[in-house]
């Protein structure tokens, strides 16, 4: 796998630590109280520092859109339910009616798990370029080299005077390479061949400790923050709840107890790493609330503009009517003609019987004639003849009692 790390993880970055060293060794040396700016302690943990930020400036994209993928699939996890129950005995119904839901509101599990796809390969190269200044022991998959093949030895990028100053660098008097259970017999790689020692195990101990310290708390806050913004569905999930607390007090409580057999780089590392961490979750979080409070007014907005104003009756159209009234309006305007028709096929009647003889009967068999009614035999007309003309009857005016 070598063929494939180094150059796509190891030796990039190395790179970047060494660009970052080379940089601030630079302005150290302009300082007259910095005395060996490349040995600097401090020069070589800004260096550490700036290569943390450098990657996460790389990584904030993928990280957030994995914090976008959390909450879409909270927001999803109701319906995904839904369909569960609905479709429990068919699986094959169920696959393709999660893919439509997925589809439709924009949601790809593989770019979900992308960001942590790329971030452990570059914590793990991280992890190892700082382990291999000090190539002594068998840990980590160190080499087992002696303390003078150590010093000789290139890193990456690095060359082996640069390694070299490296292992000479002290952290408040403590080797950045060192570690709290490093054997004795490693302590020579971070002096010269043949020379005395210049620190001791307790001068690790007060750095190492209060780095281990920092780096669990804010990996607790870390998950605190994280875990605040969980829905309650899927904080009830059992399975999530183990997670929970794994994530709150085993993760941090594992640093505490693994932290004795880290490097002085890697734990810098860490408290780096977990700070930029709980900056970049409390920018997120607070603008993806944000976009949510102004979708949310956006969208009380549009309602508010579709809704009739207090006090105003709503304006219908003139012209724009419905098909289905226009449709009523034909019906009613054939009916009326229809009653016009009957109306003059009675007037019409009424007339032709002024015509014939009040007491006279109509003859048994005979055909009305054209717009007369048939009656039946023997029968006479029960409604009194009108007069052509139309004219109406005078009505009697009551007289008003005084």
């Amino acid at each position: 796998m070598s063929f494939i790390t180094d150059p796509l993880v190891y030796y990039p970055i190395s790179g970047i630590l060494w660009f970052w060293h080379k940089i601030f060794a630079f302005l150290g040396g302009l300082l007259p109280w910095v005395n060996n700016a490349d040995s600097n302690g401090i020069i070589w943990a800004l260096s550490v520092i700036f290569l943390v930020v450098t990657l996460r400036i790389m990584l904030f994209w993928p990280a957030a859109k994995q914090i976008r993928f959390s909450r879409k699939m909270q927001e999803m996890q109701p319906r995904m339910k839904e369909l569960q129950k609905r479709y429990k005995n068919d699986r094959e119904k169920l696959a393709v009616e999660t893919r439509k839901l997925q589809k439709s509101e924009g949601f790809n599990p593989l770019l979900g798990c992308l960001p942590m796809f790329i971030q452990i390969p570059v914590f793990l190269g991280l992890f190892h370029v700082l382990r291999s200044f000090n190539r002594m022991g068998t840990q980590f998959n160190a080499l087992g080299m002696t303390a003078e093949e150590t010093r000789n030895t290139g890193n990456y990028v690095f060359s082996a005077d640069e390694v070299q100053s490296f292992l000479d660098a002290r952290l408040f008097g403590a080797p950045l390479s060192s570690f709290i259970s490093q054997p004795v017999e490693q302590f020579q790689a971070f002096v010269e061949p043949g020379a005395m020692l210049d620190f001791a195990r307790w001068n690790i101990l007060l750095v190492a400790i209060p780095l281990m310290v920092v780096s669990a708390v804010t990996t607790h806050l870390n998950a605190r923050v994280s875990l605040s913004h969980q829905s309650p569905q899927a904080a009830a999930n059992p399975q999530a709840k183990i997670m929970n607390q794994l994530m709150l007090w085993a993760f941090p409580i594992g640093i505490l107890v693994t932290g004795a057999f880290w490097p002085m780089a890697i734990l810098v590392y860490m408290v780096t790493n977990n700070l930029w961490t709980l900056a970049q979750q409390y920018y997120l979080y607070e603008k993806m609330a944000k976009e949510d409070d102004a979708a949310a007014l956006q969208r009380r907005e549009e309602q508010k503009s579709l809704a009739p104003k207090v006090g105003v009756k709503p304006v219908k159209a003139k012209n724009a009517r419905p098909a289905g009234s226009a449709l009523g309006s034909a019906s009613r305007a054939q009916e009326g003609a229809t009653s016009t028709i009957d109306v003059e096929t009675d007037v019409a009647s009424a007339a032709d019987g002024e015509a014939t003889p009040a007491g006279a009967a109509s003859t048994p068999g005979a055909k009305p004639r054209p717009g007369q009614k048939p009656h039946a035999p023997g029968g006479q007309r029960s409604r009194p003849a009108q007069k052509a003309s139309g004219s109406k009857p005078k009505s009697k005016k009551k007289k008003k009692k005084r």
